[in-house]
């Protein structure tokens, strides 16, 4: 396929953003990750979750739609470090469920990402990296990063039950699930070339 868009899925601290490096650099696709570093949202987001948890999300949001924007402005395949679809599917949904965003938020933010994916393309394979809470708990111990210090397992948890149930029910995007328990991108290099024959398999 040329110019393929390839969206990276998966739970906080699975790896994505390694994978996506890595991946964009063996296809000689164009990059695009998640705004995270420079996030001016998180610190407060997960001090207080009921106060920030809708500007967190609206921040998401528009940074994903604008990195979209220039996708589709480029003549090269491009890799997404976690797709749009995420934010309502998995953590804007979670976190109304949970009590921190109330019900207008939710219905507004909801109504506004109806409008903004109608203008959008749809990727052309959404690749699911899958790992346990465990797991994930271990990685965003190894990278330290201060935010991230006081997530609770539980959410996490709720994350990983959600994230499974929306990528099964993904009818009109093709799926490749990735599980990255016992994956290591650096170490397993014959995995990494079978995941990645995988892909272009799924492409073509």
């Amino acid at each position: 396929m040329d110019n393929p868009f390839v969206g990276v899925a998966g739970n906080i601290g699975v790896g994505k953003t390694t994978f996506t490096e890595i991946v964009a650099e063996k296809q000689n696709w164009h990059p695009f990750y998640e705004s995270v570093l420079d996030n001016p949202y998180l610190n407060d987001f997960y001090g207080d979750m009921q106060r920030w948890g809708f500007n967190l999300q609206i921040y998401f949001l528009h940074h994903r739609f604008r990195n979209h924007v220039k996708m589709s402005q480029l003549r090269q395949g491009v890799i997404q470090d976690r797709t749009i679809y995420e934010d309502v599917e998995i953590f804007a949904k979670n976190l109304h469920l949970m009590g921190n965003i109330d019900d207008r938020d939710w219905e507004n933010y909801r109504n506004l990402f109806k409008v903004m994916i109608s203008f959008l393309r749809k990727p052309d394979l959404i690749i699911y990296l899958k790992a346990s809470t465990d797991t994930l708990l271990t990685r965003i111990k190894k990278r330290d990063r201060s935010y991230e210090k006081s997530i609770d397992p539980e959410y996490l948890h709720t994350l990983n039950v959600s994230y499974d149930k929306w990528i099964a029910n993904i009818s009109d995007i093709p799926v490749l699930i990735v599980d990255t328990n016992d994956f290591n991108i650096f170490d397993d290099k014959n995995q990494l070339q079978d995941i990645i024959k995988d892909i272009n398999k799924k492409l073509n």
